[in-house]
């Protein structure tokens, strides 16, 4: 029997108890441990992600492979005293993404010893992602569903196969749950070009083919008993962020899309991009059916706000002094430009307009910059020159709702737990929507 806190998402959705729970996609420290930090002092579960191009099994972007990746949250939980038991942690796009420039063969080739390798580190929410083109399909025409569904049909027994493997250390190891479908821009977020294109909410008759057409070929390799921990279809409800805004949830142009699964009593929703969107649109996703609201660079955004706001008054507090200053706007731009292959496609316009993006556009592409060597450094020495805690008068200009939880005594005035309160701010407004006190174990 599969306990696991999706499926009990699915019972509640079904009973029309609008239940879900909020992904954390990001790797960030910061963002980590105020999900983690905010779940202990709200008793509901932390949902972690990380993406086949962010952690894999070359050890992607981050350096990590998924085990690595795995202690990396456990080691934060620890000194979080974050029972372990809470957190589930997932894969996101999994599959032969990667490696799309490789033929089918060696593609899924490598999708297969990825998803290995996540269910055998215990990642229990595996999203199966075979939406993308390989290099030995025919350019000419579109990917076929039926395509789309055998791949992914191959890596649900690769993983099925790895937990078997896992059982036999681990007994008590939680039985994976799997997403299938890819309604959604590729990791990372949109592209300029596809950004600036009218977000469609999915057909009703593509989300049914998705299902039925995954369901056959599940079938075909004799896994029936996976396809009964499928629990969620990704599909696109209307939501997306832009440089300066988004897209925000709309459920009467989404109405009939979400009357729809309830004509389905074992998978609900998952929403992929949902940053940014008010506290209503976030309430208004949960109970029409999205039971995964997954965000991530909002969390990285504000984790970045947080670190621009004590590098402003840094500038004030040491103006014309010997203190030596971190620069931490200037070196995070700096190493942007140095390397602008994760930006570059993404930002568009005028220099001017460019540079503004680089430090503030919502999709938040200076996040694959914040572990470099020099930015490391910049934010240690931020942090330092406030070890002592930030003047008040400075830190009501700079970031006054923190300034005034300071005065109340809520959190401490440490650059720290200045910048984790930040990141909180908005982790509150997906709880508010989400109801996943009820998950609590």
């Amino acid at each position: 029997m599969n306990n696991h806190p999706l499926k009990k998402i699915v019972t509640h959705q079904k009973n029309n108890d609008p239940v879900g729970i909020y992904s954390v996609c990001s790797a960030n420290a910061f963002v980590i441990r105020a999900a983690l930090r905010r779940g202990l002092q709200t008793k509901t579960p932390v949902l972690i992600e990380a993406t086949s191009n962010q952690v894999n099994q070359y050890g992607g972007y981050t350096g990590m492979k998924p085990e690595d990746f795995r202690e990396f949250v456990f080691e934060i939980a620890k000194e979080e005293n974050f029972p372990v038991k809470n957190i589930i942690l997932g894969g996101d796009h999994l599959g032969p993404l990667t490696w799309a420039s490789l033929n089918e063969a060696e593609a899924m080739k490598e999708a297969s010893k990825l998803i290995e390798l996540y269910v055998l580190a215990g990642y229990t929410k595996i999203h199966i992602d075979t939406s993308m083109r390989l290099n030995d399909d025919d350019v000419n025409e579109a990917l076929s569903t039926e395509v789309i569904a055998k791949r992914g049909a191959l890596l649900a027994e690769v993983a099925e196969n790895a937990y078997k493997e896992l059982l036999k250390t681990d007994p008590d190891a939680t039985a994976p749950v799997y997403i299938v479908g890819s309604e959604v821009p590729i990791p990372g977020g949109a592209t300029a070009e596809t950004v600036e294109t009218e977000v469609q909410v999915t057909k009703v008759e593509d989300f049914k083919a998705t299902y039925d057409t995954f369901k056959k070929a599940f079938a075909e390799r004799n896994l029936h008993d996976a396809w009964k921990n499928v629990v969620a279809i990704v599909v696109q409800p209307g939501v997306e962020e832009k440089d300066a805004g988004c897209t925000e949830y709309d459920r009467n142009k989404a109405k009939d899309l979400m009357d729809s699964i309830k004509e389905y009593d074992n998978v609900i929703f998952e929403g992929h991009s949902t940053d940014y969107q008010t506290k209503q649109g976030l309430r208004e996703l949960i109970e029409d059916g999205v039971g995964v609201l997954k965000v991530g660079p909002g969390l990285t955004f504000a984790a970045r706000e947080a670190l621009y706001a004590l590098a402003f008054a840094e500038k004030e507090q040491y103006k014309d002094t010997d203190v030596k200053q971190s620069n931490f706007i200037e070196v995070l731009d700096k190493e942007m430009l140095k390397n602008p292959k994760n930006w570059q496609k993404h930002y568009t316009g005028t220099p001017q307009e460019i540079a503004l993006k680089r430090k503030y556009s919502f999709s938040d592409r200076s996040r694959y910059y914040m572990p470099t060597e020099s930015v490391t450094e910049a934010t240690e020495i931020l942090l330092n020159n406030f070890k002592d805690g930030v003047p008040l008068n400075l830190l009501s200009q700079f970031m006054p709702i923190q300034y005034t939880k300071v005065r109340d005594r809520v959190i401490k005035n440490n650059p720290e737990d200045l910048i984790i309160d930040r990141i909180v701010n908005t982790i509150d407004e997906y709880l508010q929507a989400t109801n996943q006190d009820k998950l609590w174990i």
